[in-house]
């Protein structure tokens, strides 16, 4: 999943829940989330109120996350601002990965993922390019099992940078979801068969600027 280099998430505070023509407004603060293996903090961010989640001390697994409370997804679209970079303590292999988790267990044994590798946006490397944004879903499905056995299926290239804000927006319906990035009308990712299948509900973690309309 993701690295234990990743180094934080920034959220915006403005949340919306929109389900038909029902609106919620969340004000997203830091004790409005649940953590794990994070610290989170309100801050402003390249001219945004942000939530800003950074990595805990040594992590034990891969569930570095917040999640947000009283959210119930399945099948939709959520739309999101993120931004991540790497720590300035950390290794030249560090990509600054941050993501969006979707149907997420009540108790985060399992979740599917999309996350971006910021790093690898404009790398004069192009393996490094096409690593640019990549699925797992925890925790059967890490991305070094699905690069090994499945390469190019589960990663794209998409243009970014780090430390810059990115907007993403993924669009979940049974088994399939499909990841844009930075207002393209085509998907960079998709995903035909969500490891979880389609029955799996939960929260979302890892977002920012938060818009997330529910088809059920």
């Amino acid at each position: 999943m993701i690295s234990k280099k990743l180094l934080r998430a920034l959220l915006v505070l403005s949340v919306f829940t929109c389900f038909l023509s029902k609106a919620q407004k969340i004000a997203l603060k830091a004790t409005d989330v649940i953590l794990s293996q994070v610290t989170a903090k309100d801050a402003k961010y390249k001219n945004k109120n942000a939530l800003v989640l950074d990595i805990k001390g040594e992590v034990t697994n891969e569930k570095t996350l917040a999640l947000l409370k009283n959210i119930d997804f399945h099948n939709g679209t959520i739309e999101a601002t993120i931004s991540g970079q790497p720590n300035s303590n950390a290794s030249e292999t560090a990509r600054g990965f941050v993501g969006i988790a979707f149907r997420v267990a009540e108790d985060i044994s399992k979740m599917e993922v999309f996350y971006l590798r910021p790093t690898n946006g404009r790398a004069n490397d192009q393996v490094r390019r096409n690593h640019s944004t990549q699925y797992i879903s925890w925790p059967e499905y890490p991305w070094e099992k699905l690069r090994k056995e499945t390469p190019e299926k589960y990663e794209a290239y998409a243009d970014m940078m780090p430390g810059e804000w990115i907007k993403v927006k993924i669009e979940v319906k049974g088994e399939m979801a499909k990841l844009y990035v930075n207002g393209a009308s085509q998907p960079t990712l998709i995903v035909n068969d969500l490891k979880q299948g389609g029955n799996l509900r939960g929260g979302i973690g890892h977002f920012t600027d938060l818009k997330i309309t529910k088809e059920d």
